[in-house]
């Protein structure tokens, strides 16, 4: 065996190794990725600060924990209703997962902004008259309005 077959053999399996431990490396890391929850309210974070635990407090019970396995983004409007189309907008740009909202403007927004993010409110209007959701039997099946 000569010197220049060895290391062309030492770079093909180099080569080869890369290739299949890169594929590995790139699935660990999107496998890694945390997934980023969108929250919105009309108020402001210091005026919620209490509703903001109680969400966080929801998440953690089934294992949900921000900063560990889980993000959110969160988007206050302070009172201006009208920020609320922007606020909306940038977490659908954000990709986020989900959308959570705290009442019937920061719904509507949301419902504006995506048709494919899930939204999920805890308070508001008749979500079926609002075209919110098609039932409350099948919430999450494609509303008319």
């Amino acid at each position: 065996m000569q010197f220049g077959e060895l290391k062309r053999r030492e770079i093909i399996t180099l080569l080869g190794s890369a290739a299949v431990a890169w594929p590995l490396a790139a699935r660990a890391q999107q496998a890694a990725a945390v997934p980023v929850i969108g929250y919105m309210d009309t108020a402001s974070a210091s005026t919620t600060a209490h509703l903001v635990e109680a969400f966080r407090r929801g998440l953690s019970a089934p294992g949900y924990d921000e900063g560990r396995n889980v993000a959110i983004e969160y988007r206050w409007s302070e009172g201006d209703y009208d920020k609320l189309p922007a606020l909306a907008a940038e977490l659908v740009r954000r990709q986020v997962a989900v959308i959570a909202t705290i009442n019937t403007p920061t719904i509507l927004a949301a419902k504006a902004a995506s048709q494919t993010i899930p939204i999920i409110f805890g308070v508001g209007v008749d979500p079926i008259k609002f075209g919110l959701v098609a039932s409350l039997n099948r919430p999450g099946a494609t509303s008319r309005a």
